[in-house]
């Protein structure tokens, strides 16, 4: 029955605001990713001050059933954990966050691995915890007066499970231990956790089924089951739109919002220029957009009127 209000809630907004792109949300990839190491600390306070809705953090847990905010299960790339902890390799070759207590994670630093952004070498910023996440977004909001969400995904369910790590009971202890009183979606490619957390809800979060091929976009109406909105890459509805299906529409009859990824100023595409990107993105008639710049999405959002921002 919860599930079953908060898709009649979701459709009345839909109604509400039915005018094209009307305030459209910025989601904050990784944080500010495209200035800072991505899921650290000062990437999501500088996401938080550049204007961003809501702020993303990829959720995976330790070995101890801590969740860190990293976009994958393995640290190889966006770690120094080979430094540190040579003999964690792994025997397909790679270092996994489920092998290391949080207090051995603690000790490793971020790095940057997308050429031309973030100096590579500099080793600054910790993993956080996503109880740090909360502590700062919550302050923030306190202090500033604003009301910026969190949109954490569970990666790889399966593979925690897996391993006898439960991602879905971490999260609903760290919401339990310090709830979070701004909105809250909760994101994954795997079905089976979105399932669980609308058989047994978190107060009012909105559960998001990523979706990542047009296979899962076909199964809409399985999705609005269980789920408030869908995740789709831009690419994907692209390229739906193009061969005649509006993904976006289907989805909203449902009632299902949609939210799509991931715009990037260093990495455009076919596109001129930031602006062109963002409008063809816009004109797919999302409801949200997942940008590695929120800055540059929220200005484009001012200069079209259409997102008075929050004072910060």
């Amino acid at each position: 029955m919860k599930h079953r209000a908060r898709k009649i809630l979701a459709t009345l907004c839909l109604l509400a605001c039915s005018s094209a792109n009307a305030d459209t949300t910025v989601i904050a990839h990784r944080g500010a990713s495209g200035y800072l190491p991505e899921h650290t600390l000062a990437a999501y306070a500088m996401a938080y001050a550049q204007g961003a809705d809501f702020i993303e953090p990829d959720l995976v847990l330790t070995r101890d059933q801590v969740l860190v905010a990293r976009h994958e299960t393995m640290l190889d790339d966006t770690t120094d954990v080979a430094e540190r902890f040579p003999e964690r390799r792994a025997s397909d070759g790679h270092f996994y966050a489920a092998d290391l207590d949080y207090a051995e994670l603690a000790t490793l630093r971020t790095r940057e691995y997308r050429p031309g952004r973030f100096p590579r070498a500099a080793r600054l910023f910790p993993v956080p915890r996503f109880d740090e996440i909360l502590t700062l977004v919550s302050g923030l909001n306190a202090v500033t007066g604003c009301s910026v969400g969190l949109y954490p995904e569970l990666k790889s369910p399966s593979w925690h499970r897996e391993r006898g790590l439960d991602q879905v009971r971490a999260l609903r202890q760290a919401l339990a231990r310090q709830p979070f009183a701004a909105a809250l979606r909760i994101q994954s490619f795997e079905p089976e956790p979105l399932q669980a957390l609308a058989s047994e809800p978190i107060d009012d979060a909105v559960l998001v089924q990523l979706v990542g091929t047009p296979e899962v976009a076909e199964g809409l109406a399985h999705i609005a089951t269980y789920a408030d909105g869908i995740g789709p890459s831009i690419s994907h509805l692209a390229r739906a739109r193009a061969a005649g299906d509006d993904v976006v529409a289907r989805a909203h009859a449902l009632g299902l919002t949609v939210d799509a990824w991931t715009l990037r100023a260093d990495a455009l595409g076919p596109f001129d220029d930031f602006a062109a990107a963002a409008n063809f993105v816009l004109d797919l008639g999302v409801d949200g957009i997942f940008t590695d710049h929120p800055d540059l999405l929220v200005q484009h959002l001012n200069d079209r009127k259409e997102k008075p921002p929050c004072k910060r």
